[in-house]
């Protein structure tokens, strides 16, 4: 799969404060990237210098196995900050303006307003626009010029929770036609529904990469409820169990590796024991963010 941002021990120091450290990330064609941490960890000052809005002090990067040029900037859309639009004019002017800047087509304006989902509010000004439909037109800005990577710097700050689950499916439908999408967010809940990949930097520095779907993998837990007087003492008979624990009414079953819940249902119905309730606990991106935040807090050095 072809690379499409590569950076190589990429660092920003404001003076003393080191914002960006030694950064080495590889995002591929069509993945939604997410970058995550904390405020201050690092996420925007990255994202301004790929757009080339901020200088590195060290290291380097490259988009399509290329160094950054104007050329190359011109198949990446963005959104870093809250784009400036005209408020008297309507959304259709002010992508109209916006097509002009930027040399791309005027004919891509009816697509990008479908697809951002305001075509019905194309003619109205912008100064009537909530806070959710501004973020829209400026991905629909972002998009004008059909670009092959998509930039978003918290897409969802201060919106509400319709503005943000509207953003979030504007995303995916954006990643459903092809495009590689690269998104900072703090919000754990937005980068797991969206993202296929993602990265965690903590004062600058990355802790952590890797797929989405490895999350929660490993050891299974599963949550067991059933009716019997001898529950716990049938459970420890289960080969498959490295441990038990009551947790209020049921009991929670960590698995030895290669077993799994449908093994624990079928032991207990050879036993003659119906579950009322058999699940198993997915380990949340939040209790993963948490748990390598705590091992790279472990890690560092101590400083006197």
């Amino acid at each position: 799969m072809e690379t499409v941002l590569s950076t190589q021990q990429l660092t920003k120091n404001f003076g003393r404060l080191c914002a960006v450290n030694h950064l080495d990330l590889e995002v591929k064609r069509g993945e939604v990237f997410g970058m995550l941490g904390p405020n201050g960890s690092g996420k925007t000052t990255t994202l301004g210098m790929l757009m080339g809005v901020v200088n590195p002090t060290a290291g380097n990067f490259s988009w399509f196995g290329q160094p950054p040029s104007h050329h190359i900037r011109k198949k990446i859309g963005a959104v870093l900050e809250h784009p400036i639009f005209y408020p008297y004019l309507s959304g259709q002017k002010n992508l109209e303006l916006m097509a002009l800047i930027k040399e791309a087509p005027v004919t891509n304006i009816p697509k990008v307003l479908e697809l951002v989902e305001l075509s019905d509010r194309k003619g109205d000004k912008y100064k009537t626009y909530s806070l959710g439909m501004k973020q829209r037109l400026a991905i629909a800005s972002a998009l004008l010029n059909d670009p092959i990577v998509l930039i978003l710097d918290e897409p969802t700050n201060g919106l509400d929770p319709m503005g943000i689950a509207e953003i979030r499916e504007i995303i995916k439908r954006i990643a459903t036609d092809g495009k590689t999408i690269i998104l900072a967010s703090h919000m754990l809940d937005e980068v797991q529904k969206v993202c296929s990949h993602f990265a965690i930097l903590r004062k600058g520095n990355l802790v952590h990469s890797g797929p989405v779907d490895d999350v929660g993998k490993g050891e299974e837990q599963v949550e067991v409820v059933a009716f019997h007087d001898d529950l716990a003492l049938l459970l420890e008979g289960f080969m498959g169990a490295s441990s038990i624990k009551k947790e209020n009414h049921q009991y929670v079953v960590k698995m030895k590796e290669g077993f799994h819940s449908q093994d624990l249902n079928r032991y207990l119905f050879e036993k003659g024991i119906v579950a009322t309730h058999l699940v198993t606990q997915k380990k949340s991106l939040e209790k993963q963010f948490l748990e390598i935040l705590a091992e790279a807090d472990h890690a560092a050095p101590i400083k006197n």
